[in-house]
């Protein structure tokens, strides 16, 4: 991670944290927004046929650009059979475009599903999409982080790094959220809650 990157992930860190963007973000119990969504080969997924099936397990994803992002989606990657195992589908949501999600799957050799939420609408409804100010969107640019290229859209938006899991009743039984991008928990600190789903759904 270069110097600028690691300036600027650091200010809009302390920026979130100041403004209280994170309580705003769905806790568990309320109820999950549906979504219909491209994935990164332009095919829709829509949420209410994944819930038909289990459980969802669901991260926003900020991009390729950001280094910690990189490290959780692979991280996710590498416990996906388990996450599979339980009964429950995993998607990233990200607000770059189709094209940039193509491309991160192969840098990033993942083969996760990363679906495109352009101008952050889903991330709204989680509350986690956040507007980044212009004094950021210079120390963005600064460090090669040409958001308005990678998301087709210009409203310099992101959302902030969370984690939500959904049963099949539409319900968020799990939310994380975590303003720092160079910080995340372990993703296989989320088995528990499917395992307890995957035990209501047998009993």
């Amino acid at each position: 991670m270069t110097t600028e990157i690691t300036n600027t992930l650091a200010q809009a860190a302390e920026y979130l944290k100041a403004s209280g963007q994170a309580e705003k973000v769905l806790a568990a119990g309320r109820h999950s927004p549906s979504f219909r969504l491209p994935n990164q080969d332009g095919v829709e997924i829509c949420s209410t046929s994944i819930l038909r099936r289990g459980p969802l397990l669901l991260f926003f994803y900020s991009g390729n650009w950001c280094p910690g992002c990189n490290l959780s989606l692979r991280a996710f990657e590498e416990i996906r059979p388990l996450i599979e195992a339980r009964g429950a589908s995993l998607v990233a949501i990200s607000p770059q475009t189709t094209e940039e999600n193509a491309r991160t799957r192969r840098t990033t050799q993942v083969t996760l599903p990363i679906l495109c939420d352009q101008g952050g609408k889903i991330a709204l409804e989680f509350g986690v999409r956040w507007h980044i100010p212009e004094i950021l969107q210079a120390l963005h640019l600064k460090s090669g982080i040409d958001l308005p290229n990678l998301h087709g859209e210009d409203s310099w938006t992101l959302p902030i790094p969370a984690r939500f899991v959904v049963d099949q009743d539409g319900v968020i039984v799990y939310s994380e959220v975590d303003p720092d991008q160079t910080h995340r928990s372990n993703p296989s600190d989320i088995l528990p809650v499917l395992d307890r789903l995957w035990s209501a759904r047998g009993a």
